[in-house]
């Protein structure tokens, strides 16, 4: 195996994941195969629980497993699907080892961290290595250095350097590089205690990524390379750019990509980018703004919608347009939706779980449609769209849903026959791809220019078809079903320059060259 393990230090979100994608990036443009992985130490089981104004969105992917956001950054830098064995939590591999102890695998053994914990943390990334068919894993460590829950894996990856050798095994470590204000001076003290404390791990680092938020002087470089122990030509600069996916070229010019083969005794040819500098040279030709309301319930943390963001940037880039999202508490629509809601050019409701906002969201739907704003559904948004709809223009005054209110008479959305008997709420939603058929002369069928979609889900609810018949008469469309023709996969209204929905999340298998036709088709009517 050929592992690089990415490290950081002083704090989350410094950006190891766009380190992580981004080397990986360039070594896949140069012709080879790339796998991704994460750990994180805490003790969920899977990110599909938790709350995502903790830890931003649950990515999935297309077999089906809740990840985390990092595994999207993985996808759409390289291009490539991954998978089940992507993304793994210390409550996972505990869960794992418990079940295995229960039934008596380990003979009445004493269960420890070493060897056992770190044994099956060796045997994902084998496993995950092999399944891909990789030449190269790159394996992120999540939380920071010196962080009490991630210790064991430290441990791992330290083993896995002593058994496979230096040149099979190799650590990029990316931290902060701080400004202070008062002194107007950055320090690298940090950068320094920060290795020493990896070092203390008996892990010496190959590479080190600074990351700042100015331009970093290259005295300062020198500096941090001298007290770090780590050779200048391994320190690569890396200040806060104005678009994450220019990282890959900061790291290009830095040859970081040859550096890093050779380092693993592997061939370094030059990556092929012309995808990545045409969407560069898109962002940079971008002027035009179109300003969009994202309506939601998780907006005090963007991350929430990561992809829905990032994919709707780029969409705008690829038609020379730059777009301003605006976040708005879909309660605070409940209380002020006109002045909320006004001077934008479309609006988007994103997917979400609950019932609070939802009056909000259903607020903004009918303003909307009523002022034929481009406006674009994600999941709970679909579902939105269908109740919005059966309230104002069929009449139906108690159009709800029954995961807001079970007991109702006129639920337009719910539960799906299969979600009925489940116990649990981990794991077992409408996860994975699935195939769409499209519906002839449809809006839908002129965005994606096709009859037959694969799109990702992650949901428990349905549009339900006893209404179908009633809503259609009046205008609101189901222009794409599952392939038997019983679950809604796309819905849309007649006479709107753009109101469509999907109950899947096309956000998640769009791409930043090649954004998806939702999103294009979004941006194009506000244009």
């Amino acid at each position: 195996m050929k592992i690089i393990f990415v490290t950081g230090w002083v704090l989350s979100g410094i950006g190891k994941g766009i380190a992580a994608a981004s080397i990986g990036a360039l070594i896949a443009w140069s012709g080879k195969k790339v796998f991704c992985q994460k750990f994180d130490g805490y003790l969920n089981v899977d990110p599909g629980t938790m709350n995502p104004t903790q830890h931003g969105e649950v990515f999935v992917t297309a077999d089906g497993a809740e990840t985390d956001l990092d595994i999207g950054h993985y996808e759409r830098f390289l291009d490539t699907d991954m998978n089940k064995y992507s993304s793994f939590t210390t409550g996972r591999l505990y869960e794992e080892i418990i079940l295995k102890e229960r039934r008596g695998d380990f003979l009445g053994g004493t269960v420890q961290i070493v060897p056992h914990l770190t044994d099956l943390v060796k045997e994902k990334i084998r496993v995950g290595f092999e399944s891909s068919g990789a030449d190269v894993s790159i394996v992120e460590i999540g939380g920071t250095v010196g962080d009490m829950e991630n210790e064991y894996l430290l441990e791992t990856a330290r083993q896995l350097r002593h058994e496979l050798g230096e040149t099979n095994v190799r650590f990029v470590h990316v931290a902060l590089l701080p400004y202070l204000m008062a002194s107007k001076e950055l320090k690298s003290k940090p950068i320094q205690h920060s290795v020493r404390t990896l070092m203390s791990y008996g892990i010496n680092p190959d590479f080190l990524i600074v990351r700042a938020d100015t331009d970093i002087p290259e005295d300062m470089m020198s500096k941090i390379a001298s007290a770090s122990g780590i050779p200048r030509s391994a320190t690569i600069s890396a200040p806060t750019l104005d678009s994450i996916y220019r990282v890959p070229l900061a790291f290009n010019e830095e040859h970081f990509w040859e550096k890093i083969l050779l380092k693993l005794d592997l061939e370094a040819p030059k990556p092929d980018m012309k995808n990545w500098i045409e969407l560069m040279n898109n962002i940079d030709n971008s002027l035009d703004v179109i300003r969009i309301g994202m309506v939601g319930k998780y907006v005090n943390l963007e991350d929430a919608y990561y992809s829905l963001n990032e994919w709707l940037k780029c969409a705008g880039f690829h038609l020379r347009h730059r777009i301003k999202i605006r976040f708005i508490e879909a309660e605070e629509v409940e209380l002020r939706w006109a002045s909320l809601l006004e001077w934008l050019d479309g609006i988007c409701i994103p997917g979400g779980f609950g019932t609070r906002g939802t009056e909000g969201m259903i607020q903004a739907a009918e303003y909307a449609r009523i002022n034929k704003i481009p406006f674009l559904w994600i999941c709970l948004g679909s579902q939105i769209m269908a109740i919005e709809f059966a309230r104002n223009v069929l009449g139906i005054a108690d159009a709800s849903s029954e995961e807001f209110t079970p007991k109702w008479k006129n639920n337009i959305i719910h539960i799906m026959e299969d979600q009925k008997k489940l116990d649990s709420k981990w794991g077992n939603m409408r996860l994975w791809n699935y195939t769409c058929v499209i519906r002839k002369w449809s809006l839908a069928e002129k965005v994606y220019d096709s009859l037959s979609i694969v799109e990702r889900h992650r949901h428990r609810f349905e549009f339900n078809p006893k209404y179908r018949e009633q809503m259609e008469k009046s205008g609101f469309i189901v222009s794409a079903t599952s392939p038997d023709g019983t679950l809604a996969e796309v819905v849309e209204l007649k006479d709107h320059p753009y109101m469509i929905a999907t109950q899947a999340h096309p956000e998640l298998i769009s791409r930043p060259h090649c954004p998806h036709p939702l999103f294009v088709g979004f941006v194009r009517a506000m244009i």
